[in-house]
């Protein structure tokens, strides 16, 4: 079957796009580590109100980022058995935290990503 890829499949698996891709996935983590504090303490913590917006925003271009390239991934160039991808795309449906976990534990450390790393693109 011929599949039509609107994603290079560079932009997926080059040393770049993993670099962007852990970076989102940390963005995406904060955000969420900044929601559990706020849900747990009622408020913004006073320190962080200056910047809460800004890390708000950024947070969520971070787990928009990882989630859309997360999907791409799995659908596209995972090779991992079919229940693994099933159980994987049921965690993805948690953001902030799903796609993140999905890019530090799956994407990098999948062998689509190797011949990326040894080339040093």
């Amino acid at each position: 079957m011929l599949r039509n890829y609107y994603i290079n499949k560079e932009w997926i698996v080059s040393r770049t796009a993993q670099r962007v891709y852990r970076a989102a996935a940390g963005l995406s983590l904060a955000l969420f580590l900044f929601i559990v504090v706020v849900k747990v303490t009622g408020s913004v913590p006073e320190g962080l109100v200056p910047a809460a917006g800004l890390l708000v925003r950024v947070g969520v271009v971070g787990t928009a980022l990882t989630m859309v390239a997360m999907e791409y991934f799995l659908f596209g160039f995972d090779d991992s058995p079919a229940i693994k991808k099933v159980l994987w795309f049921c965690v993805m449906l948690f953001p902030p935290l799903g796609p993140a976990l999905y890019c530090l534990f799956v994407y990098s450390r999948s062998n689509v990503l190797k011949p990326a790393e040894k080339a040093g693109a």
